[in-house]
Protein backbone atom coordinates (compact mmCIF):
# COMPACT_ATOMS: atom_id res chain seq x y z
CA UNK A 1 0.00 0.00 0.00
CA UNK A 2 3.05 2.58 -0.02
CA UNK A 3 3.00 2.99 -3.70
CA UNK A 4 -0.51 4.20 -3.49
CA UNK A 5 -1.53 7.58 -3.21
CA UNK A 6 -3.09 9.27 0.03
CA UNK A 7 -5.99 10.03 -2.04
CA UNK A 8 -6.44 6.72 -3.09
CA UNK A 9 -6.34 5.21 0.17
CA UNK A 10 -8.80 8.27 1.15
CA UNK A 11 -11.58 7.75 -1.28
CA UNK A 12 -11.00 3.89 -0.84
CA UNK A 13 -11.29 4.65 2.71
CA UNK A 14 -14.54 6.85 2.71
CA UNK A 15 -16.15 4.01 0.84
CA UNK A 16 -15.78 1.05 3.23
CA UNK A 17 -17.13 3.69 5.61
CA UNK A 18 -19.88 4.28 3.35
CA UNK A 19 -20.37 0.32 3.23
CA UNK A 20 -20.00 -0.06 6.72
CA UNK A 21 -22.92 2.10 7.28
CA UNK A 22 -25.03 0.38 4.41
CA UNK A 23 -24.34 -3.02 6.20
CA UNK A 24 -25.39 -1.66 9.90
CA UNK A 25 -28.08 0.27 8.71
CA UNK A 26 -29.53 -2.79 6.96
CA UNK A 27 -29.66 -4.73 10.01
CA UNK A 28 -31.59 -2.53 11.94
CA UNK A 29 -33.94 -1.55 9.30
CA UNK A 30 -35.07 -5.14 8.88
CA UNK A 31 -34.72 -6.10 12.50
CA UNK A 32 -36.95 -2.68 12.91
CA UNK A 33 -40.09 -3.88 10.31
CA UNK A 34 -42.85 -4.26 11.88
CA UNK A 35 -44.11 -7.81 11.15
CA UNK A 36 -47.69 -7.75 10.64
CA UNK A 37 -46.91 -4.64 7.91
CA UNK A 38 -44.47 -7.01 6.30
CA UNK A 39 -47.01 -9.91 6.14
CA UNK A 40 -49.60 -7.47 4.74
CA UNK A 41 -47.41 -6.04 1.96
CA UNK A 42 -46.41 -9.58 1.31
CA UNK A 43 -49.41 -10.77 0.62
CA UNK A 44 -50.27 -7.71 -2.00
CA UNK A 45 -47.55 -8.56 -4.02
CA UNK A 46 -44.40 -5.70 -2.81
CA UNK A 47 -41.38 -7.16 -4.46
CA UNK A 48 -39.04 -5.39 -1.75
CA UNK A 49 -41.14 -6.67 1.45
CA UNK A 50 -40.78 -10.57 -0.18
CA UNK A 51 -37.45 -9.93 -0.64
CA UNK A 52 -36.75 -9.09 3.25
CA UNK A 53 -39.22 -11.45 4.21
CA UNK A 54 -37.48 -13.89 2.83
CA UNK A 55 -34.30 -12.93 4.34
CA UNK A 56 -36.09 -13.03 7.88
CA UNK A 57 -37.13 -16.38 7.36
CA UNK A 58 -33.50 -17.45 8.57
CA UNK A 59 -32.21 -14.73 10.93
CA UNK A 60 -28.89 -16.84 11.82
CA UNK A 61 -28.21 -17.10 8.12
CA UNK A 62 -29.24 -12.98 7.27
CA UNK A 63 -27.22 -11.83 10.71
CA UNK A 64 -24.29 -14.04 9.19
CA UNK A 65 -24.20 -12.73 5.67
CA UNK A 66 -24.06 -9.11 7.45
CA UNK A 67 -21.70 -9.41 9.71
CA UNK A 68 -19.40 -11.46 7.63
CA UNK A 69 -18.79 -8.24 5.65
CA UNK A 70 -19.35 -5.61 8.68
CA UNK A 71 -16.34 -6.91 10.08
CA UNK A 72 -14.49 -7.21 6.80
CA UNK A 73 -15.10 -3.80 5.76
CA UNK A 74 -14.45 -2.19 9.30
CA UNK A 75 -11.17 -4.75 9.64
CA UNK A 76 -10.03 -3.60 5.72
CA UNK A 77 -10.88 -0.13 7.11
CA UNK A 78 -8.77 0.04 10.14
CA UNK A 79 -5.82 -1.00 8.38
CA UNK A 80 -5.95 1.47 5.39
CA UNK A 81 -6.34 3.95 8.01
CA UNK A 82 -3.39 2.93 9.60
CA UNK A 83 -1.36 2.88 6.55
CA UNK A 84 -2.58 6.59 6.20
CA UNK A 85 -1.57 7.85 9.29
CA UNK A 86 1.78 6.11 9.29
CA UNK A 87 2.21 8.39 5.89
CA UNK A 88 1.69 11.19 7.37
CA UNK A 89 2.43 11.48 11.35
CA UNK A 90 4.37 8.43 11.26
CA UNK A 91 4.76 6.48 14.12
CA UNK A 92 1.88 8.39 16.34
CA UNK A 93 -0.27 7.83 13.26
CA UNK A 94 -1.11 4.71 14.32
CA UNK A 95 -2.56 6.29 17.52
CA UNK A 96 -4.01 8.90 15.82
CA UNK A 97 -5.43 6.88 13.11
CA UNK A 98 -7.32 4.55 15.49
CA UNK A 99 -8.61 7.14 17.71
CA UNK A 100 -9.65 8.68 14.44
CA UNK A 101 -11.75 5.83 12.50
CA UNK A 102 -13.05 4.95 15.95
CA UNK A 103 -15.10 8.60 16.03
CA UNK A 104 -15.80 8.39 12.45
CA UNK A 105 -17.63 4.77 12.30
CA UNK A 106 -19.22 5.71 15.53
CA UNK A 107 -20.62 8.97 13.83
CA UNK A 108 -21.00 7.35 10.23
CA UNK A 109 -21.14 3.91 10.06
CA UNK A 110 -22.81 2.85 13.24
CA UNK A 111 -25.15 5.34 15.24
CA UNK A 112 -26.32 7.66 11.96
CA UNK A 113 -27.28 4.78 9.71
CA UNK A 114 -28.89 3.03 12.60
CA UNK A 115 -31.18 6.18 14.01
CA UNK A 116 -32.15 6.42 10.48
CA UNK A 117 -33.06 2.55 9.74
CA UNK A 118 -34.74 2.80 13.20
CA UNK A 119 -37.16 5.78 11.87
CA UNK A 120 -37.47 4.90 8.31
CA UNK A 121 -37.12 0.84 8.33
CA UNK A 122 -38.91 0.32 5.14
CA UNK A 123 -37.20 2.95 3.25
CA UNK A 124 -33.68 1.31 3.98
CA UNK A 125 -34.62 -2.28 4.57
CA UNK A 126 -36.41 -3.40 0.96
CA UNK A 127 -34.00 -1.85 -1.27
CA UNK A 128 -30.99 -3.61 1.29
CA UNK A 129 -32.77 -7.07 0.93
CA UNK A 130 -32.23 -7.27 -2.65
CA UNK A 131 -28.52 -6.69 -2.75
CA UNK A 132 -28.55 -8.59 0.37
CA UNK A 133 -30.38 -11.94 -1.22
CA UNK A 134 -27.97 -11.29 -4.28
CA UNK A 135 -25.23 -11.33 -2.03
CA UNK A 136 -26.46 -14.34 0.52
CA UNK A 137 -26.33 -16.43 -3.35
CA UNK A 138 -23.04 -15.52 -3.86
CA UNK A 139 -21.35 -16.44 -0.85
CA UNK A 140 -23.99 -18.52 0.56
CA UNK A 141 -21.02 -21.31 1.28
CA UNK A 142 -19.28 -18.92 3.50
CA UNK A 143 -22.63 -17.43 5.08
CA UNK A 144 -23.14 -21.81 5.42
CA UNK A 145 -19.71 -22.38 7.04
CA UNK A 146 -19.86 -19.62 9.90
CA UNK A 147 -23.78 -20.77 10.76
CA UNK A 148 -22.42 -23.85 10.95
CA UNK A 149 -20.07 -23.37 13.37
CA UNK A 150 -21.93 -20.96 15.43
CA UNK A 151 -24.77 -23.28 16.01
CA UNK A 152 -22.77 -25.64 17.05
CA UNK A 153 -21.03 -23.60 19.60
CA UNK A 154 -24.79 -23.09 21.03
CA UNK A 155 -25.70 -26.13 20.91
CA UNK A 156 -22.41 -27.10 22.91
CA UNK A 157 -23.72 -24.48 25.54
CA UNK A 158 -27.05 -25.97 25.73
CA UNK A 159 -28.40 -23.54 23.59
CA UNK A 160 -31.24 -24.34 20.85
CA UNK A 161 -32.76 -23.17 17.88
CA UNK A 162 -36.36 -21.88 18.20
CA UNK A 163 -39.17 -21.44 15.51
CA UNK A 164 -40.22 -18.05 15.42
CA UNK A 165 -43.59 -17.20 16.75
CA UNK A 166 -45.05 -14.32 15.49
CA UNK A 167 -48.83 -14.98 17.72
CA UNK A 168 -49.94 -12.74 19.70
CA UNK A 169 -51.67 -13.28 23.11
CA UNK A 170 -55.09 -11.40 23.63
CA UNK A 171 -53.74 -9.38 26.03
CA UNK A 172 -50.41 -7.68 23.19
CA UNK A 173 -52.95 -8.14 20.29
CA UNK A 174 -55.62 -5.79 23.26
CA UNK A 175 -52.09 -3.45 23.27
CA UNK A 176 -51.88 -3.05 19.57
CA UNK A 177 -55.19 -1.85 19.07
CA UNK A 178 -55.06 0.74 21.57
CA UNK A 179 -51.28 1.75 20.08
CA UNK A 180 -53.28 2.66 16.69
CA UNK A 181 -53.93 6.00 17.46
CA UNK A 182 -55.91 7.61 14.72
CA UNK A 183 -54.77 4.46 12.73
CA UNK A 184 -58.18 3.20 13.34
CA UNK A 185 -61.32 5.46 14.08
CA UNK A 186 -61.86 5.22 18.19
CA UNK A 187 -65.44 3.72 17.49
CA UNK A 188 -63.49 0.90 15.47
CA UNK A 189 -61.05 0.49 18.33
CA UNK A 190 -63.70 0.29 20.87
CA UNK A 191 -65.34 -2.76 18.86
CA UNK A 192 -62.30 -4.26 18.46
CA UNK A 193 -61.57 -4.18 22.27
CA UNK A 194 -65.42 -5.13 23.36
CA UNK A 195 -64.66 -8.41 20.69
CA UNK A 196 -61.18 -9.35 22.86
CA UNK A 197 -63.35 -8.86 25.98
CA UNK A 198 -65.95 -11.37 24.99
CA UNK A 199 -63.76 -14.29 26.13
CA UNK A 200 -63.76 -12.66 29.89
CA UNK A 201 -67.95 -12.36 29.77
CA UNK A 202 -70.08 -14.84 30.44
CA UNK A 203 -73.65 -15.37 29.62
CA UNK A 204 -75.28 -14.85 33.22
CA UNK A 205 -73.33 -11.29 32.95
CA UNK A 206 -75.81 -10.27 29.97
CA UNK A 207 -79.13 -12.55 30.22
CA UNK A 208 -82.28 -11.58 30.54
CA UNK A 209 -83.49 -12.77 33.83
CA UNK A 210 -85.93 -15.51 34.40
CA UNK A 211 -87.71 -13.17 36.63
CA UNK A 212 -87.84 -10.73 33.77
CA UNK A 213 -88.25 -12.93 30.40
CA UNK A 214 -91.78 -12.19 28.55
CA UNK A 215 -93.03 -14.78 26.54
CA UNK A 216 -96.11 -16.64 26.01
CA UNK A 217 -98.16 -18.65 28.77
CA UNK A 218 -100.24 -20.99 26.95
CA UNK A 219 -102.32 -20.97 29.88
CA UNK A 220 -103.72 -17.50 29.22
CA UNK A 221 -106.94 -17.06 27.56
CA UNK A 222 -106.59 -16.66 23.21
CA UNK A 223 -107.67 -13.06 23.49
CA UNK A 224 -104.69 -12.58 25.81
CA UNK A 225 -102.17 -14.20 23.88
CA UNK A 226 -103.69 -12.55 21.14
CA UNK A 227 -103.06 -9.13 22.35
CA UNK A 228 -99.70 -10.09 23.26
CA UNK A 229 -98.36 -11.35 20.31
CA UNK A 230 -99.77 -8.49 18.42
CA UNK A 231 -98.14 -5.49 20.92
CA UNK A 232 -95.12 -7.76 21.07
CA UNK A 233 -91.62 -5.76 20.58
CA UNK A 234 -89.52 -8.81 20.32
CA UNK A 235 -89.08 -10.83 17.59
CA UNK A 236 -89.64 -13.94 19.22
CA UNK A 237 -91.03 -15.24 22.19
CA UNK A 238 -90.58 -18.37 24.62
CA UNK A 239 -93.43 -20.30 24.77
CA UNK A 240 -94.22 -22.22 28.34
CA UNK A 241 -97.62 -22.99 30.36
CA UNK A 242 -97.89 -21.67 33.79
CA UNK A 243 -94.37 -20.88 34.45
CA UNK A 244 -90.94 -20.53 32.11
CA UNK A 245 -90.15 -24.27 33.73
CA UNK A 246 -92.71 -26.20 31.83
CA UNK A 247 -91.61 -24.08 28.56
CA UNK A 248 -92.91 -25.53 25.05
CA UNK A 249 -90.07 -23.64 22.78
CA UNK A 250 -89.59 -20.50 20.93
CA UNK A 251 -91.75 -19.09 18.69
CA UNK A 252 -91.31 -16.66 15.73
CA UNK A 253 -93.48 -13.52 16.29
CA UNK A 254 -93.84 -12.82 12.46
CA UNK A 255 -95.00 -16.39 11.91
CA UNK A 256 -97.17 -16.37 14.60
CA UNK A 257 -98.80 -13.12 12.95
CA UNK A 258 -99.60 -14.61 10.00
CA UNK A 259 -101.40 -17.49 11.66
CA UNK A 260 -103.70 -15.24 14.26
CA UNK A 261 -104.82 -13.19 11.20
CA UNK A 262 -107.21 -15.91 10.35
CA UNK A 263 -110.56 -15.75 12.60
CA UNK A 264 -110.54 -19.29 13.33
CA UNK A 265 -106.81 -20.02 14.85
CA UNK A 266 -106.25 -21.44 18.23
CA UNK A 267 -103.85 -22.18 20.23
CA UNK A 268 -103.24 -25.79 18.72
CA UNK A 269 -102.54 -23.54 15.33
CA UNK A 270 -100.11 -21.44 17.71
CA UNK A 271 -98.03 -25.11 18.97
CA UNK A 272 -97.32 -26.25 15.40
CA UNK A 273 -94.91 -23.45 14.60
CA UNK A 274 -93.20 -23.33 17.88
CA UNK A 275 -89.71 -24.24 17.40
CA UNK A 276 -87.71 -26.69 19.76
CA UNK A 277 -85.68 -24.55 22.98
CA UNK A 278 -82.37 -24.18 22.70
CA UNK A 279 -80.74 -24.47 26.36
CA UNK A 280 -76.72 -23.35 27.04
CA UNK A 281 -74.69 -23.75 30.29
CA UNK A 282 -74.71 -20.18 32.55
CA UNK A 283 -70.97 -20.03 32.57
CA UNK A 284 -70.71 -20.07 28.20
CA UNK A 285 -68.26 -17.74 27.15
CA UNK A 286 -69.85 -15.04 24.97
CA UNK A 287 -66.96 -15.61 22.24
CA UNK A 288 -67.92 -19.15 22.02
CA UNK A 289 -71.47 -18.60 22.40
CA UNK A 290 -71.35 -16.29 19.46
CA UNK A 291 -70.18 -19.27 17.63
CA UNK A 292 -72.53 -21.66 19.04
CA UNK A 293 -75.15 -19.39 17.81
CA UNK A 294 -73.84 -19.48 13.87
CA UNK A 295 -73.66 -23.22 14.12
CA UNK A 296 -76.60 -24.11 15.65
CA UNK A 297 -78.59 -21.39 13.28
CA UNK A 298 -80.32 -19.88 16.26
CA UNK A 299 -80.79 -16.59 18.04
CA UNK A 300 -82.21 -17.07 20.97
CA UNK A 301 -81.21 -19.30 24.09
CA UNK A 302 -81.84 -20.28 27.78
CA UNK A 303 -79.40 -20.38 30.37
CA UNK A 304 -79.41 -23.25 32.44
CA UNK A 305 -77.77 -24.18 35.80
CA UNK A 306 -75.93 -26.94 36.57
CA UNK A 307 -78.95 -28.94 37.95
CA UNK A 308 -80.80 -28.09 34.51
CA UNK A 309 -82.82 -25.11 36.21
CA UNK A 310 -83.47 -22.10 33.83
CA UNK A 311 -81.83 -18.49 34.94
CA UNK A 312 -82.42 -16.41 32.47
CA UNK A 313 -82.52 -15.94 28.25
CA UNK A 314 -79.88 -14.44 26.36
CA UNK A 315 -80.07 -13.66 22.15
CA UNK A 316 -77.93 -12.96 19.69
CA UNK A 317 -78.74 -9.26 19.93
CA UNK A 318 -77.79 -9.10 23.49
CA UNK A 319 -74.04 -10.49 22.07
CA UNK A 320 -73.64 -7.93 19.61
CA UNK A 321 -74.92 -5.39 21.56
CA UNK A 322 -71.57 -5.99 23.65
CA UNK A 323 -69.74 -5.72 20.50
CA UNK A 324 -71.01 -2.37 19.06
CA UNK A 325 -73.08 -0.91 22.11
CA UNK A 326 -77.12 -0.57 22.09
CA UNK A 327 -78.69 -0.57 18.76
CA UNK A 328 -82.31 -1.85 19.63
CA UNK A 329 -82.84 0.74 22.50
CA UNK A 330 -81.81 4.30 23.85
CA UNK A 331 -79.26 3.83 26.57
CA UNK A 332 -80.77 6.55 28.04
CA UNK A 333 -84.16 5.61 28.17
CA UNK A 334 -82.89 2.50 29.73
CA UNK A 335 -81.15 3.48 32.15
CA UNK A 336 -83.80 6.32 33.78
CA UNK A 337 -85.95 3.29 34.18
CA UNK A 338 -83.07 1.77 36.71
CA UNK A 339 -81.67 5.20 38.23
CA UNK A 340 -82.96 7.90 39.44
CA UNK A 341 -81.26 11.22 40.59
CA UNK A 342 -81.68 13.47 43.77
CA UNK A 343 -81.89 17.05 44.19
CA UNK A 344 -79.08 16.48 46.82
CA UNK A 345 -76.93 14.89 43.70
CA UNK A 346 -77.47 10.90 45.55
CA UNK A 347 -78.85 8.59 43.19
CA UNK A 348 -81.51 5.87 43.50
CA UNK A 349 -81.10 2.39 41.39
CA UNK A 350 -83.51 -0.35 41.22
CA UNK A 351 -82.15 -3.49 42.83
CA UNK A 352 -82.56 -5.33 39.65
CA UNK A 353 -79.76 -3.67 37.49
CA UNK A 354 -77.20 -4.72 35.86
CA UNK A 355 -73.94 -3.60 37.59
CA UNK A 356 -72.01 -4.03 34.25
CA UNK A 357 -74.58 -1.69 32.60
CA UNK A 358 -74.37 0.74 35.33
CA UNK A 359 -71.12 0.96 35.18
CA UNK A 360 -70.65 1.34 31.85
CA UNK A 361 -73.68 4.08 31.61
CA UNK A 362 -72.40 6.19 34.83
CA UNK A 363 -69.03 5.78 34.66
CA UNK A 364 -68.95 3.90 38.09
CA UNK A 365 -66.11 0.88 39.09
CA UNK A 366 -68.76 -1.25 41.59
CA UNK A 367 -67.40 -5.01 41.83
CA UNK A 368 -68.40 -7.34 39.06
CA UNK A 369 -66.64 -10.37 39.72
CA UNK A 370 -69.54 -12.73 41.19
CA UNK A 371 -73.09 -10.53 41.47
CA UNK A 372 -74.73 -9.29 38.05
CA UNK A 373 -77.35 -6.79 39.64
CA UNK A 374 -77.11 -4.39 42.40
CA UNK A 375 -79.34 -6.42 44.86
CA UNK A 376 -77.30 -10.06 44.48
CA UNK A 377 -74.01 -7.35 45.40
CA UNK A 378 -75.93 -6.24 48.38
CA UNK A 379 -77.00 -9.43 49.96
CA UNK A 380 -73.65 -11.15 48.70
CA UNK A 381 -71.60 -8.85 50.66
CA UNK A 382 -73.37 -8.62 53.78
CA UNK A 383 -74.53 -12.25 53.56
CA UNK A 384 -78.27 -11.86 54.50
CA UNK A 385 -81.42 -9.92 53.71
CA UNK A 386 -80.64 -6.22 54.95
CA UNK A 387 -83.33 -4.09 56.94
CA UNK A 388 -84.22 -0.43 55.14
CA UNK A 389 -81.64 1.85 56.22
CA UNK A 390 -78.66 -0.31 56.45
CA UNK A 391 -75.41 1.54 55.06
CA UNK A 392 -72.51 -0.14 53.82
CA UNK A 393 -69.05 0.53 51.72
CA UNK A 394 -68.84 -1.54 48.77
CA UNK A 395 -65.97 -0.61 46.38
CA UNK A 396 -65.44 2.85 48.04
CA UNK A 397 -69.37 3.85 47.09
CA UNK A 398 -71.27 4.29 50.11
CA UNK A 399 -74.43 2.27 49.94
CA UNK A 400 -78.09 2.93 51.48
CA UNK A 401 -80.80 0.15 51.44
CA UNK A 402 -84.11 2.02 50.92
CA UNK A 403 -86.34 -0.79 50.38
CA UNK A 404 -86.48 -4.28 50.78
CA UNK A 405 -89.38 -6.37 49.33
CA UNK A 406 -89.71 -9.93 50.39
CA UNK A 407 -86.12 -11.20 50.20
CA UNK A 408 -85.04 -9.13 47.43
CA UNK A 409 -83.59 -5.48 47.63
CA UNK A 410 -85.91 -3.12 45.91
CA UNK A 411 -83.90 0.09 46.18
CA UNK A 412 -80.57 1.71 47.03
CA UNK A 413 -79.07 4.61 47.19
CA UNK A 414 -75.66 5.53 46.46
CA UNK A 415 -73.38 8.39 47.23
CA UNK A 416 -71.12 8.21 44.33
CA UNK A 417 -70.11 11.81 44.87
CA UNK A 418 -67.61 10.71 47.71
CA UNK A 419 -66.24 7.91 45.69
CA UNK A 420 -65.25 10.22 42.92
CA UNK A 421 -63.47 12.34 45.69
CA UNK A 422 -61.45 9.59 47.44
CA UNK A 423 -60.34 8.98 43.52
CA UNK A 424 -58.80 12.69 43.05
CA UNK A 425 -57.37 12.69 46.70
CA UNK A 426 -55.29 9.32 45.54
CA UNK A 427 -54.70 10.59 42.69
CA UNK A 428 -53.50 14.00 43.98
CA UNK A 429 -50.98 11.91 46.76
CA UNK A 430 -49.45 10.09 43.78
Amino acid sequence: MNDIPISVLFSILGMLILLSGFFSGSETALVSLNRYRLKHLVSSGHKGAQAASSLLERPDRLFGLILIFNNFVNILASAIATVIGLKVFGQAGIAIATGALTFVILIFSEVTPKTYAAQYPEKLAFPAAYILKFLMVLFYPLVLFINTITNGLLRLFGIHKQDNNDSLSPEELRTIVNETGSLIPEKHQKMLLNILDLEAVKVEDIMIARNEITGLDMHDSWEEILNQITHSLHTRLPVYKNDIDHIYGIIHVKKALSIISNPHAGKEDLKKIIAKSYYIPEGTPLNQQLLNFQYNKRRVALVVDEYGDIQGMVTLEDILEEIVGEFTTDPADTLMKEVHKQDDGTILVDGSANIRDLNRMMGWHLPTDSAKTINGLVIEYLESIPEPGTSVLIGNYPIEIKQVTGNTVKTIKIDHRINQEAINSSTADV
